[in-house]
């Protein structure tokens, strides 16, 4: 989540002045208002309570819209392509990808924090591992951390209850290709070790990330996954433009004719709000206005 993000500093001056996770988007031939929301897989629910407007906003849409449709994660036909994709399938294995020295730290990290040992699962993509590695670290040392408070599910069942079509903007399988055939094996090593090599600092970014989110501070969480290194663990453009900027503007294209259809509240990662190229700048630009809710 954390190195995939940002390529340059953008000034922001439209959203600087707001802290806030939710925002309003009206006008451009809309009949009634939608909504989008950040989300932060790491955020305890308690933070529903410090969003002002989040129950008017989500009574008021008529459907919801996440990334994907996070049911569709539960069939046997998903995960099964999800077990497909986060395999190496030609004959090269994580000892060939890594030094043995390499292979020793990522084995140790995985076998204390993930319960996997990597001789007896050689074939797992470095990038799946790379997934869950900051994140185990972080729940680790924070020691709360409760996996059935997510947000993204939280509103999309939500709305299931209430009656409510529920969809996604990708697909799961998109996403999994996206996190497992995004780049070479070779490069997926190469950003494992860098994260596993500097774990402590990865774990106080996503510390300052998850604060950040508390705050309900966007312009703040860009400014910290902006931040490099000046080396080889930075992320390529390339990379940014798939993991972030190309999905916003598919996005914002998509979203043109979901909300005209309906009054829709959407849910999608906090970084993908904010920025230049971030979708609440991208619908902006499209002719809607954009204005945080108070």
């Amino acid at each position: 989540m954390k190195s995939f993000i940002g390529a340059v500093l953008f000034i922001c001056v439209a959203f600087s002045a707001n802290a806030q996770l939710l925002w309003k988007v009206s006008g451009n031939g809309l009949n009634q208002p939608s909504y989008i929301i950040g989300t932060h897989h790491l955020a305890p629910f308690s933070i529903m309570d410090s969003i002002a407007g989040l129950k008017k906003a989500m009574n008021e849409t008529q459907q919801v819209y996440g990334e994907m449709k996070m049911s569709e994660m539960q069939s046997p036909a998903t995960m099964g392509k999800m077990q497909k994709a986060m395999m190496i399938e030609s004959d090269t294995t994580l000892n060939s990808l890594l030094s043995p020295k390499d292979f020793e730290t990522a084995n140790k990290f995985c076998k204390e924090n993930l319960m996997v040992d990597l001789n007896m699962a050689p074939k797992l993509k470095p990038a799946f591992l790379l997934n869950n590695v900051v994140v185990m670290a972080y729940v680790k040392h924070i020691g709360k951390f409760n996996p059935q408070e997510q947000l993204d599910t939280f509103f999309q069942s939500q709305a299931i209850q209430n009656g409510k079509k529920v969809d996604g903007l990708e697909t799961a399988e998109f996403q999994f290709n996206l996190l497992f055939n995004g780049s070479s094996l070779q490069r997926q090593a190469q950003l494992l070790m860098c994260t596993l090599n500097h774990i402590e600092t990865e774990v106080e970014n996503l510390k300052r990330l998850t604060n950040a989110y508390m705050k309900q501070d966007l312009n703040t969480m860009l400014k910290i996954s902006e931040e490099r290194k000046g080396d080889q663990c930075d992320a390529l453009p390339g990379e940014e433009d798939a993991m972030i900027y190309n999905r916003n503007k598919a996005w914002a294209e998509k979203l043109a004719a979901i909300m005209k259809a309906a009054p829709t509240f959407v849910a999608v990662g906090a970084l993908h709000l904010p920025g230049e190229k971030g979708l609440l700048n991208l619908l902006k630009r499209q002719g809607y206005t954009v204005e945080a809710v108070k």
